[in-house]
């Protein structure tokens, strides 16, 4: 039997984007097993049946002892575990796992870049030096026969074959990770006075938290509408607000902060807009879950936002690092039921086009027939094949 690892820098991440790709491979008679560092989704992950093993890595650290030990222990978890294929997810998995999925000569290795990140998008002096020795190592990890390369939008491939990271046919995109369509379902807009706008996201500046906060004290006071914030800081992450800061801007009357959601479905019915006005992602899942939902949406032009929403068509598309455009779309919204609505359905129209999960994990699964060299008689749905562009 073929056995695949899922490697992830945490395990919400496995649990929350990648639950239906491990399944879909399950149902085509591969061994998955779930890699990341322990947290409160473990048993969530054992309970869906997939073995879990834990990787001791810190998503924060720059330490270089306590980063030599993260690699070994992604060295030791391979050569015992003797996969086939390895999919790793995020910087550090991509990094290390390639590396240590080269010293263990794991058959086939597949890297996830799902979004530039921090690094990427912020300028001071240590994100600049640590970006420079990251496009070093990924100009060494991301090039050879048994690796291969998949991005969530164009943009960011484009740009790693542009810096000489990545060669273009060993790259492609894949939008995401998908929505399920038949839990993220329409519903009517809730019978409220007021208009409740949702940021659903993980309360980090690259997201723009911060641009919302400033939005909503913009419209403070002129609209009966509420501004929910539904999720919660990152501390392993440099770009995340911190509480004190979330519970400040609760005390102003700007937001009202709901914390991590595990329903979404129910939090997306008792919104009316839903925004992102993020710098920058790979193929943003908010996104997706709201146009599933039929909530029209506003959001930022950058790569990953732009990707999915065209703007006018199935949400409105604001200028980056904006607040008085974010309200300015948000009160255009709000005078206009019919627009939301418009918007709404034409985002359901767009997901099920593109954007569910099956249509995302027949693609990967294309990746993954190609780096096994399984025989091309495996068929994808609707005939989908590794699309390598012509560049």
């Amino acid at each position: 039997m073929t056995k695949i690892l899922l490697v992830a820098n945490t395990d919400w991440y496995l649990y929350n984007f990648r639950l239906s790709l491990a399944k879909f491979l399950r149902r085509r008679g591969m061994y998955v097993v779930m890699v990341s560092p322990f947290g409160r989704y473990v048993e969530n992950i054992r309970a869906a049946g997939f073995p879990w093993v834990e990787w001791s890595v810190d998503r924060r650290s720059i330490s270089g002892a306590t980063e030599i030990r993260a690699l070994l222990d992604l060295c030791r978890i391979y050569r015992r575990e003797k996969p086939d294929l390895v999919h790793h997810f995020t910087i550090k998995p991509v990094l290390y796992g390639s590396m240590a999925a080269r010293w263990a000569k794991v058959p086939a290795i597949i890297n996830a870049i799902t979004g530039l990140g921090y690094l990427f998008l912020r300028q001071s002096l240590v994100t600049r030096v640590l970006r420079t020795a990251v496009m070093l190592a990924y100009r060494f990890l991301l090039r050879g026969d048994r690796v291969f390369t998949i991005f969530e939008n164009e943009s960011n491939r484009q740009f790693f074959i542009s810096h000489h990271l990545v060669q273009p046919e060993q790259a492609t995109v894949i939008e995401g990770v998908g929505v399920d369509v038949e839990h993220f379902v329409p519903a009517p807009e809730p019978l409220t006075q007021e208009i409740v706008v949702l940021f659903p996201a993980r309360l980090l500046r690259e997201k723009g938290v911060e641009v919302v906060a400033d939005a909503a004290r913009l419209l403070r006071g002129h609209y009966p509408i509420r501004f929910i914030l539904a999720g919660e800081p990152d501390p392993g992450n440099p770009g995340s607000v911190t509480e004190e800061q979330v519970r400040a801007w609760e005390a102003e009357g700007l937001v009202e902060w709901w914390g991590w959601q595990t329903n979404m479905v129910e939090v997306y019915r008792q919104s009316h807009i839903v925004v992102l006005p993020s710098l920058g992602e790979g193929i943003p899942t908010a996104l997706l879950e709201a146009g599933a939902c039929a909530r029209p949406v506003v959001t930022t032009d950058v790569p990953g936002c732009h990707d999915v929403i065209v703007d006018g068509e199935n949400g409105l598309i604001v200028p980056p690092n904006n607040p008085q455009a974010l309200a300015e779309a948000i009160e255009r919204l709000l005078r206009d039921p019919q627009l939301r609505l418009k918007l709404g359905q034409a985002g359901r129209a767009r997901v099920l086009e593109r954007f569910t999960d099956d249509h995302i994990n027949y693609q990967t699964w294309a990746v993954y027939r190609h780096m096994l060299s399984l025989p091309d008689s495996e068929v994808c749905n609707e005939g989908m094949t590794v699309k390598k562009s012509v560049d």
